[in-house]
């Protein structure tokens, strides 16, 4: 790929005691991925050192800002040095590592609001961590639409079978199950709109029901006719070929047979389960709703096998790659 169509993409190495930079530099491994950007990766130089060692890749030139980064560098280590060896521990929570996972995180985003980076991608971070450091954090998600000052924002899980967008995500199951009619509204046309830029001329979307059965007509709740139902129509009004509310036991089933291009799941197990069930090493979480591109891997910090060179990478490569698509389609769509 010719060097000027090569996006610069920006990785947050996620909790340092965790996989996240085990996974990171193992995906940076393949030269198919370092072939197509140029990558960031934000963390500590002494840890990635150490773990370089491990796992067969440096990077290639190292540097202490973001301003002395340069176009002939494939990979680039943005050692932030936040975190000492002596606080660090792999494989247990602490303050330390929270706030040193969140600060990669800001850093990224940062780096993609000023341009300097065209998409970024985070490695796991521990809520608990975040939390001992003090920091209100309930995901991702949340904590990166908050940075951009973007106050709609959704998780779009991807993988080769199946797409599924969220109503709700990192909140409790009773306040999950009182979705708006607008915030159902707004989920399918965040994942509509997502499919489209990445492809889909007219992507065919089901919606799940709340309830068990989708209510039956009624019998086990009314929320798919008084909440849901409404907004479908909405959605059809906009010309989105969309569908439902149909029961969650067997649309996603439905769509994997090909039915079905993108399922809206109301809360966050109802999609994740069937999600990770499907392909858990190459379910993308991406975040939909921001000025900036964001996908991430869909597995978490992994503390009770970090450090010992046994992290499978393909969940991170496959969130890279989505990325740099992300990038290019941008890129193309913004020419057109």
């Amino acid at each position: 790929m010719a060097d000027s169509l090569k996006p610069t993409i920006v990785i947050s190495m996620g909790d340092p005691a965790g996989i996240g930079p085990e996974v990171s530099l193992k995906a940076l491994t393949d030269p198919t991925l370092r072939g197509i950007a140029r990558w960031v990766l934000v963390g500590e130089g002494w840890l990635v050192a150490d773990l370089g060692e491990q796992v067969g890749f440096l990077p290639t030139s190292t540097v202490v800002d973001p301003t002395e980064l340069t176009a002939d560098s494939a990979v680039t280590l943005l050692d932030v040095r936040q975190i000492d060896p002596a606080q660090l521990e792999i494989g247990r929570v602490s303050a330390a590592c929270g706030s040193a996972g969140l600060y990669y995180v800001r850093t990224a985003v940062e780096m993609c609001d000023s341009g300097v980076a065209q998409a970024m991608v985070t490695a796991p971070l521990s809520k608990q961590a975040v939390a001992l450091a003090g920091i209100p954090f309930c995901g991702h998600t949340e904590y990166i639409a908050n940075l951009c000052g973007t106050d709609e924002s959704r998780m779009l899980l991807v993988n080769d079978q199946l797409c599924v967008v969220h109503v709700s995500t990192h909140c409790s199951l009773n306040d999950a199950i009182r979705p708006s009619t607008a915030r159902i509204l707004k989920t399918i046309e965040f994942g509509n709109n997502a499919m489209v830029s990445q492809g889909w001329t007219h992507p065919r979307v089901a919606v799940c029901g709340l309830n068990p059965h989708a209510g039956e007509y009624g019998m086990f709740g009314d929320e798919e006719e008084k909440l849901i139902l409404p907004a479908i129509r909405g959605a059809q009004n906009l010309g989105i070929d969309c569908e439902g509310p149909f029961p969650a036991d067997t649309v996603f089933l439905q769509a994997v047979r090909g039915k079905y291009d993108l399922v809206v799941a109301m809360y966050h197990d109802q999609g994740h389960i069937p999600m990770k069930l499907l392909d858990f090493e190459h379910t993308v979480n991406v975040t939909l709703g921001l000025p900036i591109i964001r996908t991430s891997v869909a597995h978490g910090t992994a503390f009770d096998i970090a450090g010992q060179n046994q992290a499978d990478a393909s969940d991170m490569k496959s969130a890279m790659r989505l990325a740099v698509s992300m990038a290019q389609s941008k890129f193309s769509m913004a020419k057109a």
